[in-house]
């Protein structure tokens, strides 16, 4: 018995058996399938997030005010948390002071309800020095329009996202054109919610940078925004620039040493540490479910095969009184158990592939204009499609390795007399 007549022999056996073949396939299949989306997934995750982050400056630290904990970790009814500190112009230049600090950068920010032609939206505004939005995001580009100048009253900065709202079919807000902003807050004198409003001209329109506090947000000067929040001078946010990138561990230490804990404290390097770990711990969990299918794959070729033997007991035993040996039924058993794996893993790397980039349309999608938005597109290396096909078609073999063993020992004489 030649090579190609136990492939012949093979195939033709699992085609008398369509249906437990098809699921047997299926099942190797659904384990593949799910092994290379979820590498090609995280790979575009990780290129995704790569490129967004590579906007952030590297080189600057935001601080925050450490909230006091109230109630016992349960729902906090009545005004928010007090900051365990208050940032104002004291601990800016307390920052300000500190070896290879450049400079420190106050800001506030809300949500506010834009009005523009009878629509309206409600939107975080941030509220900082506009000629310091490249200390925040370096490659900052405008659609329209630039930048503008500190202590302009009436100028507002907003992203593209915000200007043409993704799946609407006209723009929001456009260059030059006039914007009602509304705050609502609650007076802390007589405990009423009240309104402070007052209309901006845009000035500007932001491609995405990678930075969500100006991708996700209008951006007007501080001391407007300070008088428009009613802050009283108590910043929301500080962001402190190092000399460069290398200093910023040394700046945190200090930063620590002067406030504790009282204070926070987020760096773009921890930025990228939550992110791989978030992404990280997806994967594995993703990826578990891909092994535990290829394993129930594999228990399924056991099945479909070890029941094969039973079935064909006969036919083994005819086979071999004329004279097939041993090696060539399990030849034959391990053949249709590699043809199983090859077709499932082919299969499944395809159907991967397809599903990936399905999964992967529904985190993100563009929108003209310089849109802000890009799409988290998977990325599939060859290597890797190539490790997934060799370990479910080695798992596969592996599988049918107890069944075709079982099916070369029987002894023609036995064989022949099962019914």
């Amino acid at each position: 018995m030649n090579i190609k007549e136990i492939f012949i022999l093979s195939f033709d056996a699992l085609k008398e058996r369509k249906t437990k073949s098809i699921l047997t396939i299926i099942m190797v299949m659904v384990g593949s399938s799910l092994m290379v989306a979820v590498g090609g997934i995280s790979a575009g995750f990780g290129g995704f997030f790569n490129n967004q982050l590579s906007n952030l400056a590297a080189n600057i630290i935001f601080i925050n005010p450490a909230q006091v904990q109230q109630g016992g970790g349960g729902p906090v009814v009545g005004p928010p948390p007090t900051p365990k500190i208050t940032l104002n112009a004291a601990v800016e230049n307390r920052l300000k002071s500190l070896p290879f600090v450049v400079e420190v950068i106050p800001s506030y920010q809300a949500q506010v309800i834009l009005e523009a032609q009878g629509d309206s939206k409600e939107y975080q505004v941030f509220s900082m020095d506009p000629q310091k939005l490249t200390v925040l995001s370096p490659t900052i580009e405008f659609v329209e329009g630039s930048s503008v100048q500190q202590n302009d009253p009436s100028a507002i900065i907003i992203s593209n996202e915000l200007a043409n709202p993704p799946g609407e079919p006209a723009p929001f807000l456009k260059l030059f054109q006039t914007v009602k902003a509304t705050y609502t807050f609650v007076d802390p004198t007589t405990g009423k919610r009240e309104q402070e409003s007052k209309s901006f001209v845009v000035r500007g329109i932001i491609k995405q940078t990678g930075n969500p506090n100006i991708d996700n947000s209008a951006v007007i000067d501080t001391e407007i925004g300070n008088a428009l929040f009613h802050k009283s001078g108590k910043f929301d946010s500080l962001i402190v620039v190092a000399r460069s990138g290398i200093y910023v561990d040394a700046i945190e230490q200090e930063i620590r040493k002067l406030y504790g804990n009282d204070i926070g404290i987020t760096t773009v390097k921890a930025i990228i540490k939550t992110v791989q770990e978030f992404t990280g711990g997806i994967s594995a969990f993703l990826l578990s479910i891909a092994i535990v299918s290829l394993v129930v794959g594999a228990v399924g070729i056991i099945t479909t095969l070890y029941t094969s033997v039973i079935e064909r007991t006969r036919e083994i035993g005819t086979m071999k009184a004329i004279g097939a040996k041993g090696r060539h039924i399990l030849a034959l058993f391990l053949t249709e158990a590699l043809m199983i794996g090859i077709f499932g893993a082919t299969c499944g790397i395809l159907g991967g592939i397809v599903g990936a980039y399905v999964l992967s349309a529904g985190f993100g999608g563009g929108n003209d204009g310089g849109s802000s938005n890009s799409q988290i597109a998977p990325i599939f290396l060859v290597v890797d499609m190539t490790r997934v096909w060799l370990i479910s078609t080695a798992l596969s073999l592996l599988a049918g390795l107890f069944p075709a063993l079982k099916a070369s020992r029987l002894l023609p004489i036995v064989a022949l007399k099962r019914e």
